[in-house]
């Protein structure tokens, strides 16, 4: 059920956002009451897309352990209700990077506004090139391409890499690439990360592999230059091939945990 006050907080949150008000609020209300109802997409957009993959113990990782584990604390027949303990590595499976994961004075995930983690989404597909040469970076030369065919990247955007690699989570070998103790999957290039920072103003990183470097990167630096300036980034994101390149918008769920360096994200896009 929604509590008292709930319809009136996500009206003016959805209004703000451009949402159009309380037909908005009222999809979501429904989506929220009991019973089997359909969501429905805020007015203005067709569908809802889920960019999230399913957490459990088998999803790859970058360390290769399990990201996840759940033990059954309480049981339903002996206790009367179920309830699990979690051990839980921050950044597994489709997960949200705050600044204090790379920058020693960074913000902690609990630091970014709503407005921050609510943003137009621009999908640059490199699908092609990934496929050749599956270390390939994400160039500054890509998302100049991606603007002469779309426009200029929306003030406040994410900049969603498509690099296909959505495909293989269930196949660890393939979706880490680890081969001799060296990953191997597309990532952005820092120089792409440094010219984003400096022409652009975008709020977040997406992409669909485990790590916004590629994998045989060693000194991360996308992370430390795009997290370092404050901004944030979400990896392991999934089903970005079924959305367009641009006129998206991006909705971030993540745990508001005090001091976490990231945390697992529940995406999702309005088309």
């Amino acid at each position: 059920m929604c509590v008292p006050g709930c319809q009136e907080v996500l009206r003016r949150t959805l209004t703000r956002r451009g949402f159009v008000g309380a037909g908005a609020a009222a999809s979501v209300a429904a989506a929220m009451a009991p019973g089997p109802a359909q969501a429905q997409a805020p007015r203005g957009f067709k569908r809802i897309v889920d960019l999230t993959h399913t957490l459990s113990p088998e999803f790859p990782t970058f360390f290769g352990g399990p990201g996840i584990e759940l033990q059954r604390q309480f049981d339903l027949e002996r206790d009367g209700f179920n309830l699990n303990w979690w051990r839980l590595i921050e950044h597994a499976g489709t997960h949200f990077d705050a600044p204090l994961h790379f920058s020693a004075k960074g913000g902690a995930v609990e630091s970014f506004a709503p407005d921050t983690l609510v943003v137009p989404l621009a999908v640059v597909d490199i699908r092609a090139r990934a496929a050749k040469n599956p270390d390939y970076l994400l160039s500054r030369q890509d998302l100049l391409d991606w603007e002469k065919k779309h426009r200029r990247l929306p003030n406040g955007c994410c900049v969603a890499m498509l690099s296909g690699w959505g495909a293989y989570v269930t196949d660890e070998a393939k979706y880490t690439g680890r081969r001799d103790g060296v990953l191997h999957f597309p990532g952005f290039s820092s120089e792409a990360a440094q010219w984003l920072v400096g022409e652009r103003k975008v709020w977040g990183l997406a992409v669909d592999t485990l790590s916004l470097d590629h994998g045989p990167s060693k000194d991360f630096a996308v992370h430390r230059i795009w997290l370092g300036s404050g901004r944030w980034g979400l990896e392991s994101v999934a089903n970005l091939h079924e959305l367009p390149a641009t006129g998206a918008t991006l909705m971030v769920g993540v745990a508001k945990v005090a001091g976490a360096t990231g945390a697992p994200a529940r995406l999702f896009a309005f088309v």
